[in-house]
C-alpha cells in the first residue's frame, strides 16, 4: 500500500494535518497537491473539526513546488497552485506550526493560513525571482498584506532567507517557540480556539479578513451587518456546545 502523502490526525475538535514526504523536503508534487485538497475538503466538512494545524514531516516543512516533477513535465504539478490557493480560501481557522524551513510555494501555502506559529529551525524565502518564474499561488497579493510592501518585495526580489526571528520581528509569525515545543504549541492554542464557538469563529475570520482588505468604514459596516444578522437569528448570546473527543 502507497503511503500517504498527507497525514490527517483529529482530535478535541482540532485536525492535523502533516505534509508527508520527508524524502523530497515534502515538497509539493502532483500526488501531494490531490491529498492535500481532499484532506482540507474532508476537515471543512467534518462536523468533528473547528480548528485545523499544518505542519510538515521531517526537517522542513515545505520545500515548495517539486521543481523534479516540473522540469520533468514541463510544467507545474497539476493542482499545486489550486491546493496552495485553497489553503487561503478555508472557512474554518487555520494555524500554521512552521517546522522547518517553508520555502517559495510553501511560504505562498502559509501565508493563506490565519496566523502562524514558528519553530526556531522555520526558515521563510521565496525564491521565485532566482529561478525566473512569477508566482501564482497569492505571494504577491499575501505577503504585502502581512508585512507591508517594502519588506515584502525585498524578500521576493533578493530571495533571502529570514530566521524565524526575523519572520517573527517582521510581523509574519506570531511567536516563535523551541522546535521540540512547536506541535504541543500549535496543538494548545487551536484547541482552546476549537471550545470557542465555531459560528463566532468563522464569522470574526471572514469579517478581519474582510477588514485587511477594505477600507476602515467598510471593514467596520461588515462588523456592524455581521452582528445584527446574529442577533437576528437569536444566537448573539446562545452558549455552544462543546466539541466531542
Amino acid at each position: 500500500m502507497t503511503e500517504p502523502t498527507v497525514l490527517y490526525e483529529v482530535s478535541d475538535g482540532v485536525a492535523l494535518i502533516t505534509l508527508h514526504r520527508p524524502e523530497a523536503r515534502n515538497a509539493i508534487n502532483s500526488v501531494l497537491a490531490r491529498e492535500l485538497l481532499d484532506v482540507m475538503a474532508t476537515a471543512e466538512s467534518s462536523d468533528d473539526v473547528r480548528v485545523m494545524v499544518f505542519t510538515g514531516s521531517g526537517p522542513s516543512f515545505s520545500g515548495g513546488v517539486d521543481l523534479k516533477e516540473f522540469r520533468a513535465t514541463g510544467r507545474a504539478p497539476v493542482g499545486a497552485s489550486d491546493a496552495i490557493l485553497a489553503a487561503g480560501e478555508l472557512i474554518k481557522p487555520a494555524i500554521g506550526a512552521i517546522n522547518g524551513p517553508a520555502m517559495t510555494g510553501a511560504l505562498e501555502l502559509v501565508l493563506g493560513l490565519d496566523f502562524l506559529i514558528a519553530s526556531d529551525r522555520a526558515v521563510f524565502a521565496d525564491t521565485h525571482a532566482a529561478v525566473g518564474i512569477l508566482p501564482g499561488g497569492g505571494m504577491t497579493a499575501r505577503l504585502p498584506r502581512a508585512i507591508g510592501f517594502r519588506q515584502a518585495f525585498e524578500l521576493s526580489a533578493t530571495g533571502v532567507a529570514w530566521s524565524a526571528e526575523q519572520a517573527h520581528q517582521m510581523g509574519l509569525v506570531n511567536r516563535v517557540v523551541t522546535h521540540d515545543e512547536l506541535i504541543a504549541e500549535a496543538l494548545s492554542t487551536a484547541r482552546a480556539m476549537a471550545q470557542r464557538d465555531p459560528g463566532v469563529l468563522t464569522a470574526l475570520k471572514s469579517l478581519y479578513r474582510g477588514s485587511a482588505g477594505g477600507s476602515l468604514a467598510e471593514a467596520i459596516r461588515l462588523e456592524v451587518s455581521a452582528r445584527d444578522l446574529r442577533r437576528a437569528a437569536g444566537t448573539a448570546f446562545v452558549p455552544h456546545a462543546r466539541p466531542s473527543s
